[in-house]
């Protein structure tokens, strides 16, 4: 498993400074973000809601771009990550733009051994559940750091959406892949970069797994947390299948307002008042 983080790892080490650099309707535009933008999306904005006062950890937060964005929302923020590069320059952003923040480098699964305390809102986003091994160990470390009566909020790829073919050029919505999660991960060797399609990488080695709904869900609730609600979306945040249109609301869809498909999936899980 060491192997695995290694190799993702040195990957996102590369990458934070070509998502810094990256501009454009793919791109992290960090200097939109600096003139007071922010890296929010409506879905998350109106289910999460106001977090003004609260105390906000953000699990494998990059290079602190939604973690920073949050914090100026009101809340209080911590961003944790296994990239050394996208901590120190998520530290450095903050120390740019004035806002306060605490960033963390740790592998999501050590955290228990780099931090104390607990929070009101514990929040993962995009890209984030397919760098996870195991998610009843995820589950677990969630409910740890949630203070009773807190809740953990993630919007992610939903799983069903794996299945599709995701050549250029083809826009059939065909069955090219397993649902299920297969025995270990699946190595995925690519050049270029979603952010930046012309990046060449020295790292293009990454291993990824797959999850499906009810593992999702069952790692949360046999943590002892109770789900307040499953919503899944026929759009995305970023262009998961070639010819995505981006549309007024700020996500891509499939071509003519097709929606047959669920390509996001967001979920609020609460820990009872009263549990330890």
């Amino acid at each position: 498993m060491d192997e695995y983080f290694r190799t993702n790892r040195e990957m996102w080490d590369e990458l934070v400074p070509v998502h810094t650099g990256s501009r454009g309707p793919h791109g992290y535009n960090v200097e939109d973000f600096k003139r007071g933008g922010t890296a929010l999306h409506s879905v998350e904005l109106e289910e999460v809601g106001d977090v003004a006062g609260k105390d906000l950890l953000h699990l494998q937060s990059h290079f602190g771009l939604d973690t920073l964005s949050w914090a100026r929302l009101g809340a209080r923020v911590t961003g944790v990550d296994f990239s050394e590069k996208g901590i120190e320059q998520a530290r450095a952003l903050a120390a740019e733009v004035g806002i306060a923040a605490r960033f963390i480098r740790a592998n999501v699964y050590d955290l228990p051994r780099a931090l104390d305390g607990d929070f009101d809102v514990v929040f993962s986003s995009y890209g984030a559940l397919n760098w996870l091994p195991d998610l009843p160990a995820w589950g677990r470390l969630i409910a740890q750091f949630l203070r009773p009566g807190g809740f953990f909020y993630v919007i992610d790829a939903h799983p069903f959406a794996h299945v599709l073919p995701d050549n250029p050029g083809r826009t059939d919505l065909a069955v090219a892949r397993s649902y299920f999660p297969a025995p270990g991960p699946d190595r995925i060797e690519e050049d270029g970069d979603y952010a930046d399609r012309d990046a060449h990488l020295e790292h293009r080695v990454s291993y990824e797994w797959r999850h499906t709904i009810g593992g999702i869900v069952n790692a949360l609730s046999d943590a002892g947390l109770r789900i307040d609600f499953l919503h899944e979306f026929p759009f995305c945040a970023w262009e998961y299948l070639p010819g995505m249109e981006k549309q007024a609301d700020g996500y891509y869809h499939l071509p003519g307002g097709d929606g047959r498909v669920p390509f996001l999936v967001s979920m609020k899980a609460s820990k009872p008042d009263g549990q330890v």
